[in-house]
């Protein structure tokens, strides 16, 4: 039987985390679960995701590892940019975990990092997988990645299931403003259909 491959996985949430890590099991990997999100806010919903995520870790044996979070150095950094442009805003949050993350995998011994933000259809995607292959080059690891947005509503589905906290924000308070004008505009749009 082939050795399985260590892999560090940034995890953004523990239902983010469901269909990813059962897939990357089935190509042979062995996912390392890697938590650093100083994005997200209030710091109560911080500590419900993370409080979720250990769950989950614990009663499935993954390893958990809880990286250093700079707060301070997302508000100076990333908060700036606001709402006006959510690409830049993103790159540069993505940037931030996913380099803390790579610097977690270089301090471990990985040789390989990914991300369960590749899951959610609500994430930008290519600019997500752009940042994470330019900080593995540049970390001398390999990225590993996968387009999980497919798997999306079995991960929502097997959420549900567990009783896991859902959360309906991305996680700053810049997305969470975002997503309430989505569930306003889309409510909106439903109720001019039906009158």
């Amino acid at each position: 039987m082939a050795k399985s491959i260590p892999l560090l996985l940034h995890a953004c949430c523990a239902p983010c985390s469901l269909e990813p890590v059962r897939l990357l099991l089935e190509e042979g990997f062995d996912p390392h679960i890697c938590w650093t999100n100083p994005n997200i806010q209030p710091m109560d919903e911080h500590d419900r995701r993370l409080g979720e995520l250990r769950r989950w870790c614990a009663a499935t044996g993954i390893e958990l590892i809880e990286a250093d979070e700079d707060f301070e150095r997302w508000e100076r950094g990333v908060a700036p940019i606001g709402a006006r442009d959510r690409e830049r805003r993103c790159r540069a949050c993505y940037a931030m975990r996913l380099a803390r993350a790579c610097d977690v995998a270089v301090e471990r011994g990985f040789q390989h990092v990914g991300t369960t933000l590749a899951v959610s259809p609500y994430q930008l995607f290519d600019t997500c997988n752009s940042v994470l292959e330019q900080l593995c080059l540049s970390h001398g690891l390999t990225p590993v990645i996968r387009d999980f947005r497919p798997w999306y509503p079995e991960a929502t589905r097997r959420s549900r299931e567990l009783g896991m906290y859902r959360q309906n924000y991305c996680g700053c308070r810049f997305s969470a403003a975002e997503a309430a004008l989505d569930r306003a505009r889309l409510r909106d749009e439903r109720r001019a259909r039906k009158g």
